[in-house]
């Protein structure tokens, strides 16, 4: 990442180069293996993705205030455009995943209905921020209301994110790392919150 900030890439041409990497990642899966391990893979590697994306734009704010310099600042300024990454990243992780259980539906196990319920929400989040990712519609929405759906919606993905790696972290010990970073995550967001407000 600290590559990518020196080459001076921002905004859109940020969003394109992590849309084409994504896509590009799932393109050589699926082209190496299409059946179902295949997809399976690129499932697990668009949830890491995105796992990756959302924790930097969650995190964006909080680090440039703790830590003040050139790398916080500029995933700062590109913290919408990490966002967006974030939402076509999960997009191609819902479009892997409607393919495994529409392709291969006797070969792994159907999500509780309440996976499928929190997932679905989670979704209408992500894609109610991405359309609101924009200035118009912070001057549409008004300033307050636009806060509180980014506000809520963020969280509401950290708690997917937590419920799911926190009941995987349980059995397999890979989980553990990322329940951790989103916890510190957590942490350096009420920190910020914290020092701001004793400032």
């Amino acid at each position: 990442m600290a590559t990518v900030a020196r080459t001076g890439i921002e905004g859109g041409r940020l969003w394109l180069a992590l849309g084409v990497a994504v896509t590009a990642m799932v393109a050589i899966i699926l082209a190496m293996d299409s059946g179902v391990e295949g997809v399976r893979l690129a499932v697990r590697a668009t949830a890491r993705t995105s796992f990756a994306l959302f924790l930097t734009a969650f995190t964006a704010s909080s680090l440039v205030q703790l830590w003040p310099g050139t790398m916080t600042r500029w995933i700062l300024r590109n913290r919408r455009w990490f966002g967006l990454g974030f939402a076509w990243s999960h997009f191609l992780h819902l479009l892997m995943i409607l393919w495994l259980f529409g392709n291969y539906a006797g070969q792994v196990p159907a999500p509780p209905m309440a996976t499928i319920a929190g997932g679905s929400l989670a979704y209408v989040f992500i894609a109610a921020m991405a359309a609101t990712s924009f200035d118009g519609a912070v001057r549409w929405m008004g300033p307050k209301n636009w806060q509180r759906l980014h506000k809520v919606g963020v969280w509401y993905v950290w708690i997917v994110f937590m419920t799911s790696y926190g009941k995987r972290a349980m059995t397999m010990p890979e989980y553990i790392l990322p329940v951790i970073l989103l916890i510190i995550a957590a942490g350096l967001r009420f920190a910020w919150k914290h020092a701001r407000a004793t400032a």
